[in-house]
C-alpha cells in the first residue's frame, strides 16, 4: 500500500514572526569553501594519481638527460686541458718558423739592396760620361727618391705611436686602446698631406705601392709585421712640416685617440733622418717616347 504523507506537528508549526535569513555572502563563501579545487585541476590531479608510474619514469628521464650533460662538459673539459701542452708546443714552433723565414727573407733583402747600389753606381757612371747622359742621371736620381728606391737623408718629424697602458689583469686583446691599421694610415696620411718627401714606418719604407693593413692583432707593412711602439719616419722641410702636421687631421685624430682610448703618441723633430730604399718594385707598364 502507499505510504500516507506525512503532515507537520500542530505542535512545532514555525512562528510566522520568525522567518528564514537569507545571507548571499555567507552562501558563497560556502560555494567557494566546498569548491575550493577547479573542477579541471582536480580531473588533472586525479589523471596523474591514477598513472603514477607514467611520471615517475619521465622524472628518471629528467635525471638521466641532465646526467648525460655533464658527462659530456666533463669529457670536454678533460679533452681540452690535455690537449693544452700540444697546442703551446705548435705555437712556438709556429713562430719559431715565422722567426728563421723573417730572417731569411731580410738576409735577401739586404743582398739585393746592395746589388742594386752596384748597379745604379755602374749606371751613374756611364751616364756621367756625357751632357745628355749627366741630365738624364739626375732625373732618374730625382724620380728614384720619389718612387723610394733610394736611401734619403735629411731632417723631418718622427711620431711614436703605441697602445693604451693596460690595467692589471687585462689583456691587449680586450683593449680598446691598441693601435690599429686605420690609425697608421691616418698618421701616415696626414705627414703625406704636412709635405713630407719620404715615409717609413719601423724602418719599412713606404711607396705608391705600399699597403698598411690588419692580420689579426698584427699590422702589417707591406706584407712585414710590425712590432709596438710604432715609429713614422718623414723627411719634410723642418720650418713647416711639424706645425702642418699637429693642425692638421693626422695630429687632430692621434689627439682624438688619446682623449677617448687612451693611445699615447709624441711627435719630434730630428734634423737628421735616414730612409733606406724600398724592396725593389717589379715593372708593370712601360711605353717608349
Amino acid at each position: 500500500m502507499p505510504e500516507t504523507p506525512r503532515l507537520p506537528d500542530p505542535g512545532v508549526l514555525p512562528d510566522p514572526r520568525v522567518r528564514p535569513r537569507t545571507d548571499a555572502v555567507g552562501a558563497l563563501l560556502g560555494e567557494i569553501w566546498d569548491q575550493a579545487l577547479d573542477p579541471g585541476y582536480a580531473i588533472a590531479a586525479a589523471q596523474r594519481s591514477a598513472q603514477p608510474e607514467r611520471h615517475r619514469s619521465s622524472g628518471w628521464r629528467t635525471v638521466l638527460a641532465l646526467a648525460l650533460v655533464g658527462l659530456v662538459l666533463a669529457v670536454a673539459a678533460v679533452s681540452t686541458a690535455a690537449s693544452r701542452p700540444a697546442v703551446a708546443e705548435r705555437r712556438m714552433s709556429l713562430v719559431e718558423r715565422i722567426g728563421v723565414q723573417t730572417a731569411a727573407y731580410d738576409a735577401t733583402t739586404a743582398g739585393l739592396a746592395a746589388l742594386e747600389t752596384e748597379v745604379d753606381r755602374l749606371k751613374s757612371d756611364q751616364l756621367g760620361a756625357t751632357g745628355v747622359g749627366e741630365a738624364l742621371n739626375a732625373d732618374i736620381a730625382r724620380l728614384a727618391a720619389i718612387a723610394g728606391e733610394t736611401n734619403v737623408v735629411g731632417p723631418g718629424l718622427v711620431v711614436t705611436v703605441d697602445d693604451a697602458e693596460l690595467p692589471a689583469g687585462a689583456s691587449s686583446g680586450q683593449s680598446l686602446g691598441r693601435v690599429l691599421d686605420a690609425d697608421l694610415q691616418l698618421v701616415v696620411n696626414g705627414l703625406w698631406a704636412s709635405g713630407a718627401e719620404a715615409i717609413a714606418v719601423n724602418g719599412v719604407r713606404l711607396t705608391s705601392l705600399s699597403s698598411i693593413r690588419s692580420a689579426g692583432d698584427a699590422i702589417l707593412v707591406d706584407y712585414r709585421p710590425l712590432a709596438r711602439p710604432y715609429v713614422v719616419t718623414a723627411i719634410g722641410d723642418p720650418t713647416s712640416i711639424e706645425a702642418r702636421f699637429t693642425s692638421g687631421p693626422g695630429g687632430r685624430g692621434l689627439r682624438t685617440l688619446a682623449e677617448a682610448y687612451g693611445v699615447r703618441f709624441s711627435v719630434a723633430t730630428d734634423p737628421a733622418l735616414t730612409l733606406t730604399a724600398a724592396a725593389a718594385a717589379g715593372l708593370r707598364y712601360a711605353r717608349t717616347r
